[in-house]
């Protein structure tokens, strides 16, 4: 009973009220389909005719958009459009789900993955469990263009991205660093103080001392209760049609270090075909793997299937590795994007909601400005709660 008293009144004291401005400073994060600032949702039909130039991503790259469009305007390659896109959220420390910021392993070392696909060559690169360096996707790019490979892993991806120029840094930021320690306390007595101590009544004031740090309570609250699986996938079609796609990631929140998920997996997390299209996807990476996620759907394209109906056709596989217990299925979200050659797009959600509530939807640029849809849900219900 002890025991028990210890680790409720801690969690009790952390997920306590805090400071309405925290839903501001991490405006830009979320668990799967990221948390983004307020924006009207385009309801347009699902299926709707395509158009060219147009990007898609996952809901926290709308705000990235407009720096890809901008190269696809220029007449630049459509690799280069969407790493520049994605380069823009790798760098925000306010996005936890990817690059600086990102929630880190259970040992406190962020660890991130990435992968690059061109379809205009077919080439590829892949980055897997890098650590101190930021910008995975343009090293993604970096091993397709400079090497005989395509994918590099842990501590030979960081030295290959040393050798190439890229700066090593710290990854983790203050905000990330609570946020892990909070997450520790909560799982060990180890990482508290113990109950001879006059200090451990008052562990959360040494976590949480100033203001700003207070602020950061209700999601600390979040990412405890749903560990983070945030992503971003991006993908565009240029005016000739041609396709390219990448997928970047920090990955699961307090997974073991070298756990990797689909966003480096070709086939999984990034497909391209230039004469089809191209897919990715967010959320639990493990259940996209075990269907090739990316390929499946652009293969589903290639058949004649609209880019909403082949993630549909995806997602349908991911339940029936559960025979569609929804009890089971409950327990993870995943979602699919899909773009073809024409520049239809369309994207699934598993559920018709997130732990937060808020339907998700995906970012789509297709000249005038970066937008909100809706994912079509498989389940069109609330999610179950564990």
């Amino acid at each position: 009973m002890e025991i028990w008293s210890r680790r409720k009144f801690f969690l009790t004291s952390l997920v306590g009220s805090a400071a309405a401005s925290a839903g501001e400073l991490f405006a830009k994060s979320k668990n799967g389909s990221p948390v983004v600032p307020e924006r009207s949702v385009d309801h347009s039909p699902v299926g709707a005719p395509g158009k060219r130039p147009v990007m898609i991503s996952s809901a926290n790259g709308w705000h990235a958009l407009d720096k890809g469009m901008q190269v696809l305007r220029q007449g630049g390659d459509t690799l280069d459009a969407v790493v520049a896109a994605v380069t823009v959220v790798e760098d925000d420390p306010k996005d936890n789900s990817v690059g600086y910021g990102g929630l880190p392993n259970e040992e406190g070392e962020v660890e991130l993955d990435a992968s690059v696909m061109h379809g205009p060559t077919g080439r590829a690169g892949s980055v897997a469990a890098v650590r101190n360096i930021k910008n995975v996707s343009l090293l993604a790019k970096t091993v397709m263009e400079r090497t005989n490979h395509v994918m590099l892993v842990g501590d030979g991806a960081r030295r290959f991205g040393v050798a190439e120029g890229f700066a090593e840094m710290n990854l983790l930021t203050d905000e990330s660093r609570l946020a892990w320690l909070a997450w520790k306390a909560s799982t060990s007595f180890n990482w508290r103080p113990g109950i001879d101590s006059p200090e451990w009544k008052e562990h959360i004031a040494t976590l949480l001392d100033t203001p700003e740090k207070q602020a950061l309570q209700p999601w600390i609250e979040s990412v405890l209760a749903h560990p983070p699986t945030g992503t971003i996938p991006c993908m565009a079609v240029n005016e000739k049609g041609d396709i390219s796609g990448t997928t970047t990631t920090s990955g699961l929140a307090w997974k073991i270090p070298g756990r990797v998920g689909d966003s480096p997996i070709i086939g999984a997390g990034c497909f391209v075909d230039n004469e089809v299209g191209a897919a990715g996807s967010t959320g639990k990476g493990e259940e996209n793997i075990k269907i090739c996620g990316g390929h499946t759907i652009v293969e589903m394209m290639r058949k004649g299937m609209s880019p909403t109906d082949a993630c549909m056709e995806a997602m349908h596989r991911v339940a029936h590795n559960y025979k569609n217990d929804k009890k089971k299925l409950s327990t993870f979200q995943i979602f699919f994007y899909a773009i073809n050659k024409d520049g239809a797009h369309g994207a699934a959600s598993l559920w018709s909601n997130q732990h937060d509530q808020r339907p998700p939807s995906y970012a789509v640029h297709d000249g005038g400005e970066a937008r909100l849809q809706p994912c079509t849900p498989m389940f069109d219900e609330t999610r179950l709660e564990n």
